[in-house]
């Protein structure tokens, strides 16, 4: 009987991130989630996984705190043994123009969308690199690579983790570790939910609709399991927004 994979996903417990889990877990791996929510909230999303013949485990810390994240890491390997895939997913947006803009919107932003991924990714690959195997997937977004008006923190935040991924998958390939992006553009969440006037940014999108968590998941559980030879790409997921 084949060994059932252990998928790490940040901000799991709704969402995007929760879709992934649970495409993850439909193709076999267990599952363990973390978001700074407490164990009460997280509930719903870990009987769901459990739900698709997973192991669910759920952590909950701030990914970007090195200190709670190296010791939550730590504990996950002395209970569960492995971290095969991880999935840097969580992310917030502080939006605003430019000008506009103040130092707390920026750091934040900064500091969870890409500093995080840093602390988790310098936690787990360690693990990977002993085991000779992993792969890191990073949440990254149409407009880290093209921009966008109102969102520089976000942006660059998101660029950020296009140039984290190309490096690491230099520097780790001959560890058999790969590490990759994807870039989602609009898809159907709670954040896109606030964006009001749908319909105009519909008509930029040559597949006229929002994309769903699904079509997200469905790319990442390819990058995680379905392939051993795809290292160092950030993938757009955007119904052909830019083209």
């Amino acid at each position: 009987m084949t060994e059932r994979k252990i998928a790490l996903v940040t901000g799991g417990s709704r969402g995007i991130g929760l879709a992934c889990a649970l495409e993850l877990a439909k193709a076999g791996c267990d599952i363990i989630i973390n978001d700074i929510c407490d164990a009460e909230k997280a509930k719903p999303a870990l009987d769901e996984i459990k739900a698709c013949g997973a192991n669910a485990y759920f952590y909950s810390f701030d990914v970007s705190n090195d200190e709670a994240v190296k010791e939550n890491v730590d504990k996950m390997i002395a209970e569960h043994g492995r971290i095969d895939i991880l999935l840097n997913n969580a992310g917030i947006t502080k939006d605003g123009l430019f000008l506009r803009m103040d130092m707390e919107q920026w750091e934040r932003v900064i500091k969870i969308n890409l500093t995080s991924a840093y602390c988790v990714t310098h936690a787990v690959i360690k693990y990977m690199m002993k085991a000779r195997q992993g792969s890191i997937i990073n949440m990254s977004s149409v407009v880290g690579l093209h921009g966008n008006p109102g969102q520089a923190n976000y942006s660059a935040s998101k660029a950020g983790l296009v140039g984290l991924t190309k490096t690491l998958a230099k520097e780790f390939g001959s560890r058999n570790i790969r590490v990759n992006a994807v870039c989602p553009g609009f898809i159907q969440t709670a954040m896109t939910a606030e964006l009001g006037n749908i319909d105009e940014y519909l008509k930029a999108i040559p597949m006229r609709r929002l994309g769903t968590p699904e079509d997200i998941a469905k790319v990442v559980k390819f990058l995680a399991l379905d392939t051993d030879y795809v290292t160092g790409q950030a993938i757009e997921v955007a119904g052909g927004l830019i083209i």
